[in-house]
C-alpha cells in the first residue's frame, strides 16, 4: 500500500492596491508564500507578465524545485553507493513557450557539478544521476523532459562529465 504525504502552503495576493483587478494594469502580481514555521517567500510573476523582478516567480520556483529534488536524490544515491561528495552546485535552466492560448515548460536542464573524493568512483558518481532522476518525486510529476548534464570533479579537476541519460 502506498504511503501518502501531505503538504500545505498558503498563498496570499498582496497586490490589489486601490482598484484590484479593474484592469490588467491596475494591480501588481505581488504575493506571499507562507509555509508554517518557515520564512515567507515573496513572489510575483515573471517581469514579462508585469511582475516584480526583485521577487521569486513561479517559473523560477519550479526550476528550483527540480534542481533541489535532484540534488537531494543524488546525495542519497551517493551515500548509498559509498561515494563521498564534498560539494554540489547546479546551474539549472528551463525553457517555457507561450502562445495566445497559454504556455508550458518544454524542458529543464540540470547542470550539477559534483565534487567527490575518489577519482576511481567517477563513473559510478556520474551514473548515480540517472537513478537520482528516477527517484526525484518532482521530476516524476512534470510533463516535460528533465535533462541532465553532470560534471564530476576530484581535487579541482574534471574527471567525468556529459549527459547522464536522466530524462523524464
Amino acid at each position: 500500500m502506498p504511503m501518502r504525504h501531505a503538504y500545505a502552503v498558503e498563498v496570499e495576493w498582496t497586490g490589489a492596491g486601490a482598484e484590484g483587478t479593474r484592469t490588467y494594469r491596475s494591480y501588481t502580481r505581488d504575493h506571499v508564500i507562507r509555509i508554517d514555521g518557515l520564512p515567507d517567500i515573496l513572489g510575483s510573476s515573471d517581469p514579462t507578465f508585469r511582475g516584480d523582478r526583485s521577487r521569486h516567480n513561479p517559473e523560477q520556483l519550479l526550476l528550483a524545485s527540480l534542481a533541489q529534488c535532484h540534488m537531494l536524490s543524488y546525495l542519497h544515491q551517493a551515500a548509498s553507493r559509498g561515494i563521498v561528495v564534498t560539494d554540489y552546485r547546479d546551474a539549472a535552466s528551463g525553457t517555457m513557450e507561450t502562445s495566445g492560448t497559454g504556455g508550458r515548460f518544454t524542458e529543464a536542464v540540470l547542470r550539477p557539478v559534483v565534487t567527490i573524493t575518489d577519482a576511481s568512483r567517477a563513473a559510478d558518481a556520474l551514473d548515480a544521476h540517472a537513478q537520482a532522476n528516477r527517484d526525484c518525486f518532482i521530476a516524476s510529476s512534470v510533463a516535460f523532459p528533465v535533462l541532465h548534464e553532470p560534471t564530476i570533479v576530484v581535487a579541482g579537476a574534471v574527471v567525468a562529465g556529459g549527459h547522464a541519460g536522466g530524462e523524464h
